[in-house]
Protein backbone atom coordinates (compact mmCIF):
# COMPACT_ATOMS: atom_id res chain seq x y z
CA UNK A 1 0.00 0.00 0.00
CA UNK A 2 2.58 2.17 0.83
CA UNK A 3 4.72 1.52 -2.28
CA UNK A 4 1.14 2.19 -4.54
CA UNK A 5 1.34 5.96 -2.60
CA UNK A 6 4.58 6.83 -3.24
CA UNK A 7 4.18 5.87 -6.55
CA UNK A 8 1.47 7.95 -7.39
CA UNK A 9 3.23 10.42 -5.51
CA UNK A 10 6.10 10.48 -8.40
CA UNK A 11 3.57 10.48 -10.82
CA UNK A 12 1.68 13.58 -10.04
CA UNK A 13 4.70 15.17 -9.68
CA UNK A 14 5.87 14.47 -13.38
CA UNK A 15 2.61 14.99 -14.60
CA UNK A 16 2.26 18.85 -13.06
CA UNK A 17 6.08 19.31 -14.18
CA UNK A 18 4.76 18.48 -17.74
CA UNK A 19 1.81 20.42 -17.33
CA UNK A 20 4.05 23.68 -16.33
CA UNK A 21 5.99 22.68 -19.62
CA UNK A 22 3.04 22.21 -21.89
CA UNK A 23 1.93 25.86 -20.34
CA UNK A 24 4.93 27.44 -21.19
CA UNK A 25 5.32 26.18 -24.74
CA UNK A 26 1.57 27.12 -25.42
CA UNK A 27 2.89 30.81 -24.37
CA UNK A 28 6.23 30.38 -26.46
CA UNK A 29 4.10 29.56 -29.53
CA UNK A 30 1.23 32.14 -28.36
CA UNK A 31 -1.32 29.01 -28.63
CA UNK A 32 -3.10 29.97 -25.52
CA UNK A 33 -6.23 30.72 -27.51
CA UNK A 34 -5.89 27.59 -29.75
CA UNK A 35 -8.81 26.82 -27.73
CA UNK A 36 -10.94 29.55 -27.12
CA UNK A 37 -13.82 28.05 -25.00
CA UNK A 38 -12.78 26.20 -21.42
CA UNK A 39 -13.22 23.12 -20.93
CA UNK A 40 -14.24 21.91 -24.52
CA UNK A 41 -11.97 23.41 -27.83
CA UNK A 42 -14.78 25.16 -30.27
CA UNK A 43 -17.52 22.86 -28.33
CA UNK A 44 -16.22 19.72 -28.91
CA UNK A 45 -14.14 17.13 -27.17
CA UNK A 46 -12.16 16.62 -29.68
CA UNK A 47 -11.41 19.55 -31.54
CA UNK A 48 -11.53 19.79 -35.08
CA UNK A 49 -8.45 20.12 -37.93
CA UNK A 50 -9.55 22.12 -40.13
CA UNK A 51 -10.92 26.06 -40.42
CA UNK A 52 -14.22 24.14 -42.43
CA UNK A 53 -15.66 22.54 -39.67
CA UNK A 54 -16.23 25.64 -37.81
CA UNK A 55 -17.87 27.39 -40.99
CA UNK A 56 -21.55 27.13 -40.98
CA UNK A 57 -23.07 24.67 -43.30
CA UNK A 58 -26.65 23.35 -44.38
CA UNK A 59 -28.48 21.13 -43.27
CA UNK A 60 -26.02 20.26 -40.60
CA UNK A 61 -26.48 18.93 -36.95
CA UNK A 62 -25.20 21.32 -34.29
CA UNK A 63 -24.65 20.21 -30.20
CA UNK A 64 -25.86 22.65 -28.44
CA UNK A 65 -22.06 24.60 -27.08
CA UNK A 66 -20.58 24.21 -30.90
CA UNK A 67 -18.92 27.15 -31.89
CA UNK A 68 -18.33 28.49 -34.98
CA UNK A 69 -16.67 31.12 -37.16
CA UNK A 70 -19.28 33.93 -38.76
CA UNK A 71 -18.26 36.98 -39.91
CA UNK A 72 -14.93 37.51 -37.44
CA UNK A 73 -17.42 36.40 -34.59
CA UNK A 74 -17.50 33.29 -32.68
CA UNK A 75 -21.17 32.00 -32.70
CA UNK A 76 -22.33 29.18 -30.32
CA UNK A 77 -25.09 27.02 -30.79
CA UNK A 78 -27.79 27.32 -27.94
CA UNK A 79 -29.25 24.11 -28.47
CA UNK A 80 -29.14 21.02 -30.65
CA UNK A 81 -30.66 21.60 -34.13
CA UNK A 82 -30.50 20.47 -37.80
CA UNK A 83 -29.86 23.27 -39.44
CA UNK A 84 -31.87 24.72 -42.51
CA UNK A 85 -31.34 25.89 -46.07
CA UNK A 86 -30.10 29.53 -44.60
CA UNK A 87 -28.75 30.70 -41.81
CA UNK A 88 -30.62 31.60 -38.58
CA UNK A 89 -29.49 34.35 -35.97
CA UNK A 90 -31.78 32.35 -33.73
CA UNK A 91 -30.26 29.11 -33.50
CA UNK A 92 -27.10 31.10 -32.28
CA UNK A 93 -25.69 33.22 -29.42
CA UNK A 94 -22.29 35.38 -29.49
CA UNK A 95 -19.95 34.23 -27.35
CA UNK A 96 -18.91 37.50 -25.52
CA UNK A 97 -16.49 36.79 -22.91
CA UNK A 98 -13.70 37.49 -25.47
CA UNK A 99 -13.70 38.54 -29.41
CA UNK A 100 -10.63 36.60 -30.49
CA UNK A 101 -12.38 34.56 -33.51
CA UNK A 102 -9.51 32.76 -35.51
CA UNK A 103 -8.61 28.99 -35.91
CA UNK A 104 -4.68 27.94 -36.57
CA UNK A 105 -4.99 23.84 -36.18
CA UNK A 106 -1.46 23.72 -34.52
CA UNK A 107 -2.13 26.37 -31.93
CA UNK A 108 -5.27 24.71 -31.17
CA UNK A 109 -3.73 21.04 -30.46
CA UNK A 110 -0.99 22.66 -29.03
CA UNK A 111 -3.62 23.78 -26.48
CA UNK A 112 -5.29 20.98 -26.48
CA UNK A 113 -2.57 18.54 -25.28
CA UNK A 114 -2.00 20.57 -22.73
CA UNK A 115 -5.27 20.73 -21.79
CA UNK A 116 -5.25 17.03 -21.57
CA UNK A 117 -2.16 16.73 -19.32
CA UNK A 118 -4.41 19.20 -17.44
CA UNK A 119 -6.60 16.40 -16.96
CA UNK A 120 -4.26 13.59 -16.54
CA UNK A 121 -2.29 15.27 -13.79
CA UNK A 122 -6.30 15.93 -12.06
CA UNK A 123 -6.98 12.36 -11.93
CA UNK A 124 -3.76 11.31 -11.06
CA UNK A 125 -4.01 13.70 -7.99
CA UNK A 126 -7.63 12.30 -7.23
CA UNK A 127 -6.33 8.29 -7.50
CA UNK A 128 -3.36 9.86 -4.62
CA UNK A 129 -6.48 11.32 -2.34
CA UNK A 130 -8.36 8.02 -2.56
CA UNK A 131 -5.35 5.93 -1.74
CA UNK A 132 -4.26 8.21 1.02
CA UNK A 133 -7.82 7.57 2.90
CA UNK A 134 -6.19 3.84 3.28
CA UNK A 135 -4.03 5.71 5.97
CA UNK A 136 -6.84 6.90 8.31
CA UNK A 137 -5.59 5.17 11.30
CA UNK A 138 -1.91 5.23 10.83
CA UNK A 139 -1.25 8.71 9.14
CA UNK A 140 -4.25 11.18 8.46
CA UNK A 141 -1.37 13.93 7.53
CA UNK A 142 -1.25 12.31 4.35
CA UNK A 143 -5.41 12.52 4.05
CA UNK A 144 -5.14 16.16 4.77
CA UNK A 145 -2.04 17.08 1.90
CA UNK A 146 -3.86 14.60 -0.77
CA UNK A 147 -7.16 16.31 0.18
CA UNK A 148 -5.22 19.99 -0.47
CA UNK A 149 -3.61 18.96 -3.74
CA UNK A 150 -7.19 17.42 -4.99
CA UNK A 151 -8.65 21.24 -3.81
CA UNK A 152 -5.82 22.56 -5.58
CA UNK A 153 -6.11 21.36 -8.87
CA UNK A 154 -9.64 21.77 -8.82
CA UNK A 155 -8.86 25.75 -8.60
CA UNK A 156 -6.30 25.42 -10.93
CA UNK A 157 -8.76 24.15 -13.96
CA UNK A 158 -11.25 26.99 -12.87
CA UNK A 159 -8.37 29.48 -13.02
CA UNK A 160 -7.49 27.90 -16.86
CA UNK A 161 -11.24 29.11 -17.62
CA UNK A 162 -10.57 32.07 -16.08
CA UNK A 163 -7.43 33.18 -18.29
CA UNK A 164 -8.91 31.68 -21.16
CA UNK A 165 -11.82 33.70 -20.73
CA UNK A 166 -9.47 37.08 -20.02
CA UNK A 167 -7.84 36.42 -23.51
CA UNK A 168 -4.41 35.62 -21.68
CA UNK A 169 -4.60 38.61 -19.15
CA UNK A 170 -1.09 38.18 -18.36
CA UNK A 171 -1.15 39.05 -14.30
CA UNK A 172 -3.68 35.79 -14.25
CA UNK A 173 -1.40 33.33 -16.35
CA UNK A 174 1.01 34.53 -13.88
CA UNK A 175 -1.35 33.56 -10.75
CA UNK A 176 -1.94 30.27 -12.38
CA UNK A 177 1.54 29.63 -12.35
CA UNK A 178 1.97 30.42 -8.69
CA UNK A 179 -0.87 28.34 -8.33
CA UNK A 180 0.84 25.29 -9.70
CA UNK A 181 4.16 26.02 -7.58
CA UNK A 182 1.83 25.43 -5.03
CA UNK A 183 0.64 22.16 -6.06
CA UNK A 184 4.27 20.94 -6.25
CA UNK A 185 4.95 22.32 -2.34
CA UNK A 186 2.05 20.45 -1.38
CA UNK A 187 3.12 16.94 -3.44
CA UNK A 188 6.72 17.02 -2.67
CA UNK A 189 5.55 17.23 1.41
CA UNK A 190 3.32 14.15 0.53
CA UNK A 191 7.11 12.77 -0.87
CA UNK A 192 9.08 13.56 2.20
CA UNK A 193 5.83 12.26 4.50
CA UNK A 194 6.23 9.02 2.69
CA UNK A 195 10.38 9.02 2.18
CA UNK A 196 11.69 6.32 4.94
CA UNK A 197 14.81 8.26 5.44
CA UNK A 198 16.20 11.62 5.32
CA UNK A 199 18.04 13.14 2.33
CA UNK A 200 21.74 13.30 3.00
CA UNK A 201 21.75 16.38 2.77
CA UNK A 202 19.49 16.69 5.58
CA UNK A 203 21.83 14.24 7.78
CA UNK A 204 24.97 16.77 7.22
CA UNK A 205 25.21 18.44 10.37
CA UNK A 206 26.86 21.96 9.55
CA UNK A 207 24.72 24.78 10.86
CA UNK A 208 26.35 27.11 7.82
CA UNK A 209 24.88 24.47 5.36
CA UNK A 210 21.34 24.78 7.01
CA UNK A 211 21.94 28.62 6.85
CA UNK A 212 22.73 29.11 3.95
CA UNK A 213 20.04 26.62 2.66
CA UNK A 214 17.36 28.36 4.02
CA UNK A 215 18.53 31.70 2.64
CA UNK A 216 19.07 30.04 -0.95
CA UNK A 217 15.56 29.47 -0.62
CA UNK A 218 14.32 32.17 -0.17
CA UNK A 219 16.23 34.48 -2.61
CA UNK A 220 15.24 31.62 -5.48
CA UNK A 221 11.86 32.61 -4.38
CA UNK A 222 12.05 36.21 -4.71
CA UNK A 223 13.93 35.59 -8.01
CA UNK A 224 11.39 33.41 -9.13
CA UNK A 225 8.83 36.43 -8.23
CA UNK A 226 10.65 38.71 -10.63
CA UNK A 227 11.26 36.13 -13.17
CA UNK A 228 6.91 36.11 -13.43
CA UNK A 229 6.86 39.51 -14.09
CA UNK A 230 9.73 39.64 -16.81
CA UNK A 231 7.32 36.89 -18.20
CA UNK A 232 4.48 39.25 -18.09
CA UNK A 233 6.33 41.52 -20.59
CA UNK A 234 7.26 38.71 -22.85
CA UNK A 235 3.14 37.55 -22.63
CA UNK A 236 2.16 41.41 -23.27
CA UNK A 237 4.20 40.73 -26.45
CA UNK A 238 2.80 37.49 -27.54
CA UNK A 239 -0.52 39.08 -26.98
CA UNK A 240 0.37 41.93 -29.63
CA UNK A 241 0.93 39.32 -32.15
CA UNK A 242 4.80 39.00 -31.88
CA UNK A 243 5.82 35.50 -32.65
CA UNK A 244 8.91 34.25 -30.08
CA UNK A 245 11.48 34.89 -32.53
CA UNK A 246 10.56 38.95 -32.63
CA UNK A 247 10.64 39.03 -28.73
CA UNK A 248 13.48 41.22 -27.46
CA UNK A 249 14.31 42.86 -23.87
CA UNK A 250 17.46 44.63 -24.92
CA UNK A 251 15.79 47.78 -25.68
CA UNK A 252 13.86 49.47 -23.37
CA UNK A 253 14.80 46.79 -20.63
CA UNK A 254 12.80 46.12 -17.94
CA UNK A 255 14.06 46.90 -14.13
CA UNK A 256 12.36 43.30 -13.27
CA UNK A 257 14.83 41.54 -15.48
CA UNK A 258 17.84 43.75 -13.99
CA UNK A 259 16.56 42.05 -10.81
CA UNK A 260 15.99 38.68 -12.09
CA UNK A 261 19.08 38.60 -13.53
CA UNK A 262 21.46 39.96 -10.29
CA UNK A 263 19.36 37.42 -8.21
CA UNK A 264 20.59 34.87 -10.27
CA UNK A 265 24.16 35.91 -10.13
CA UNK A 266 23.51 35.75 -6.24
CA UNK A 267 22.55 32.34 -6.08
CA UNK A 268 25.81 31.26 -7.93
CA UNK A 269 27.53 33.05 -5.26
CA UNK A 270 25.78 31.18 -2.48
CA UNK A 271 25.82 28.14 -4.13
CA UNK A 272 29.99 28.38 -4.46
CA UNK A 273 29.50 29.51 -0.63
CA UNK A 274 27.89 25.81 -0.16
CA UNK A 275 29.95 24.10 -1.95
CA UNK A 276 32.81 25.01 -0.07
CA UNK A 277 30.93 24.28 3.60
CA UNK A 278 30.06 20.64 2.11
CA UNK A 279 34.08 20.18 1.41
CA UNK A 280 34.71 21.38 4.81
CA UNK A 281 32.00 18.99 5.65
CA UNK A 282 34.08 16.49 3.91
CA UNK A 283 30.56 15.33 2.25
CA UNK A 284 29.45 16.53 -1.43
CA UNK A 285 26.32 14.67 -1.92
CA UNK A 286 24.88 13.89 -5.23
CA UNK A 287 21.73 16.20 -4.47
CA UNK A 288 23.65 18.85 -4.11
CA UNK A 289 25.80 18.78 -6.69
CA UNK A 290 22.68 18.48 -9.04
CA UNK A 291 21.21 21.86 -7.44
CA UNK A 292 24.15 23.70 -8.06
CA UNK A 293 24.58 22.20 -11.71
CA UNK A 294 20.92 23.16 -12.17
CA UNK A 295 21.51 26.90 -10.82
CA UNK A 296 24.32 27.44 -13.41
CA UNK A 297 22.66 26.09 -15.94
CA UNK A 298 19.64 28.40 -14.97
CA UNK A 299 22.28 31.34 -15.34
CA UNK A 300 23.32 30.06 -18.46
CA UNK A 301 19.96 30.09 -20.26
CA UNK A 302 18.74 32.62 -18.42
CA UNK A 303 21.58 35.32 -20.92
CA UNK A 304 20.89 33.00 -23.87
CA UNK A 305 17.69 34.23 -23.56
CA UNK A 306 18.31 38.26 -23.48
CA UNK A 307 21.08 38.00 -25.58
CA UNK A 308 20.04 35.76 -28.07
CA UNK A 309 15.92 36.88 -28.01
CA UNK A 310 14.58 34.01 -26.69
CA UNK A 311 15.69 31.02 -28.99
CA UNK A 312 13.24 28.21 -29.64
CA UNK A 313 12.52 26.32 -26.55
CA UNK A 314 14.58 27.85 -23.97
CA UNK A 315 11.77 29.56 -22.09
CA UNK A 316 9.93 26.74 -21.40
CA UNK A 317 13.34 24.72 -20.35
CA UNK A 318 14.16 28.20 -18.00
CA UNK A 319 10.90 27.59 -16.51
CA UNK A 320 10.78 23.69 -16.17
CA UNK A 321 14.55 23.90 -14.43
CA UNK A 322 13.01 26.56 -11.97
CA UNK A 323 10.11 24.56 -11.04
CA UNK A 324 12.42 21.10 -10.47
CA UNK A 325 14.88 23.41 -8.36
CA UNK A 326 12.35 24.89 -6.01
CA UNK A 327 11.00 21.71 -5.94
CA UNK A 328 14.50 20.09 -4.59
CA UNK A 329 14.66 23.09 -2.40
CA UNK A 330 11.35 22.74 -0.58
CA UNK A 331 11.66 18.79 -0.33
CA UNK A 332 15.36 19.27 1.07
CA UNK A 333 13.84 22.09 3.67
CA UNK A 334 10.91 19.56 4.96
CA UNK A 335 13.10 16.59 5.34
CA UNK A 336 15.05 18.58 7.98
CA UNK A 337 11.97 19.95 9.74
CA UNK A 338 9.84 16.39 9.87
CA UNK A 339 12.46 14.56 10.94
CA UNK A 340 13.11 17.40 13.95
CA UNK A 341 9.79 17.37 14.98
CA UNK A 342 9.49 13.32 14.54
CA UNK A 343 7.19 13.37 11.03
CA UNK A 344 7.79 10.55 8.87
CA UNK A 345 5.72 7.61 7.06
CA UNK A 346 4.50 5.26 9.20
CA UNK A 347 2.02 2.25 8.20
Amino acid sequence: MKNRFRLWVKVSLILVYLVITAGSIVRMTGSGMGCPDWPKCFGYIIPPTERSQLDWNPHREYKKGQIIIQNDRLLVANSSFISRSEFSENNWIVYTKHDYAAFNVQKTYTEYINRLLGALAGLATLILFVLSLGFYKSQKSLIFFSFLVVLLMGFQGWLGKVVVDSNLLPIKVSIHMVVALIIIFFLMTLYSLTRQHQSIISNIKNPWINRLLILSFGLLIVQIGFGLQVRQIVDLQINEGLLMNDISLKQNTPTSYYQHARLGFALLILHAALFLQFLKSKQLPRLAIFIFSLILLEVIIGLVLYHFDFPFATQPLHLLLASILLGLYFLVILDKSFWKFGFKFQT
